[in-house]
């Protein structure tokens, strides 16, 4: 059996979890520059609010304290997700996350009747540990298990545990209740293709031959036809796979043309890529960097160059990488452009275990591939355990355009010292 362990509206749990006093009241998290709404608690969707609603709409109702919006705080969600994640981990056969707040759990040597009194458990230790509200689904396939934690969510009579066993009356009274694109992997039009030919519930879907499904359609719905009839047919990588190339982007809090500037934050979303690839063991041969002007802006001169440039040697070295994205922007720069996003790339990734050499390519120095070793572990372990950023190259201009806009960003209370709670009597 697996299960899937889904953390309730997660982005706007965390921010609960250090103002109490927020609970029950209506409360969302915006997208980066606090540009619309991406987590709604259910006290703001009864309001009428919408996913994707631009801020500035609610701007009066915040201001009359009607509701509360964050700026997203993703420092703070991912070391909270950790948490999630390794008291799931001590708790089960084995996890695999999916998503920040989703994770894969291995139910496997659980007798049936003790299979619900065990997720019950693990929902309350998570609560119990983290302050973090989980609903948890069971089944025999991933794909009957996603099933299992929506109803776990949505029918209140399961209490957030839903556990569907083999062949049971359960699973089809839910499955003909499921609407077709409320299943895993089956989108709306795909979904409508499926309506023409007379099906309409998950049920109706598990009823067909998957082989013929898989001529009329493809290989990625007959596995979904294979799953609800509880043959596993579906692995997944999580997210810990190895990434084939690595983007570090993002728009900046103001349009801007100051040549320090951009630099700045092409260096800074080449130290992160850096980050990423040594996390995943990688190593890059080539950093691609691009800017964008705003091309809702006609009234302004447009401008979207990128550029590739290869390295002399596969490497994860922040320094390297940052460098020749550095390299790159002194090429693609032209004044008086007012740029909105920049980015960079890592390309031609190869495991550090299976790195190979080409015939013209000289091999790096063991002496300094140690050394540049032992200097990113030090950098990484440093901003682990302190707080990203705490060790960087280079030093930002205070206020920089390429800042993010967070004006209602709360502290980052697990990750950096100077953002604890304070308590006074």
């Amino acid at each position: 059996m697996i299960g899937i362990v889904d953390c309730n509206t997660f982005y706007v749990s965390c921010e609960r979890l250090f103002r109490p006093e927020l609970e029950g009241c209506p409360v969302g998290v915006m997208s980066n520059n606090d540009g619309c709404v991406i987590a709604l608690s259910h006290e703001l969707k009864a309001l009428g609010v919408t996913m994707g609603t631009p801020a500035h709409h609610l701007r009066d109702w915040v201001r009359r304290g009607d509701i509360t919006l964050f700026s997203s705080n993703y420092e703070l969600y991912g070391d909270i997700s950790a948490r999630v994640q390794a008291v799931l981990e001590a708790f089960s056969a084995g996890i695999e996350p999916y998503s920040i707040d989703e994770c894969w759990v291995d139910f496997s040597g659980f007798a049936p009747g003790q299979l619900e009194a065990h997720a019950r458990e693990l929902r309350r230790q998570v609560k119990q540990y983290t302050g973090i509200p989980v609903s948890v689904g069971v089944a025999p396939t991933r794909t009957l298990a996603k099933v299992a934690n929506r109803a776990a969510k949505k029918v209140a009579g399961y209490a957030n545990v839903c556990v569907l066993y083999p062949n049971s009356a359960q699973t089809q009274g839910l499955l003909q209740r499921f609407a077709l694109d409320d299943v895993w992997g089956v989108g709306r039009r795909l979904t409508k293709t499926l309506n023409e030919m007379g099906l309409e519930t998950a049920w109706d879907l598990r009823q067909q031959r998957a082989k013929a499904i898989r001529r009329r359609f493809s290989v990625t719905l007959e596995r979904t036809v294979l799953e609800l009839q509880e043959t596993p047919a579906i692995e997944t990588m999580g997210m810990d796979f190895a990434r084939e190339r690595i983007m570090t982007s993002r728009s900046f809090g103001r349009l801007t043309d100051d040549k320090r500037q951009l630099r700045e934050a092409i260096r800074q979303h080449a130290q992160r890529s850096a980050e990423k690839l040594r996390k995943q063991g990688s190593l890059c041969r080539a950093v691609l960097v691009f800017l964008r002007t705003n091309p809702h802006r006609q009234d302004l001169a447009q401008h979207n160059p990128s550029m590739i440039i290869e390295l002399n040697h596969a490497t994860d070295d922040s320094r390297e990488i940052a460098a020749a994205a550095t390299q790159v922007l002194e090429r693609l720069y032209v004044p008086n452009r007012l740029y909105m996003k920049g980015g960079v790339m890592l390309m031609e990734l190869c495991e550090r275990t299976t790195e190979q050499l080409s015939l013209l390519e000289a091999p790096p120095d063991p002496g300094q591939r140690q050394r540049s070793e032992r200097l990113m572990g030090a950098m990484d372990a440093l901003n682990q355990q302190m707080g990203r950023g705490t060790v960087r190259i280079g030093t930002p201009t205070p206020g920089a355009a390429w800042f993010l806009r967070c004006g209602h960003r709360s502290h980052r209370y697990t990750t950096r010292w100077d953002e604890l709670p304070r308590v006074s009597a």
